[in-house]
């Protein structure tokens, strides 16, 4: 039984800053693509009122 709780004890260590890290990176790499994405939107946007487009 000890070695279990050991074995835990050094599993939940070892991963007790991964979440958190993985997060930070997720939310990072999202938050860039959301931007990329906006961007895109705008430049067509203007491109289409630029060229004349009717929007009918």
């Amino acid at each position: 039984m000890e070695k279990i709780l050991l074995f835990r004890e050094i599993y939940v260590e070892a991963f007790r800053n991964w979440t958190n890290m993985f997060l930070k990176k997720y939310f990072k790499v999202f938050s860039w693509f959301c931007f990329a994405l906006l961007l895109i939107t705008i430049y067509a946007f203007v491109f289409r009122v630029a060229t004349g487009f009717a929007f009918d």
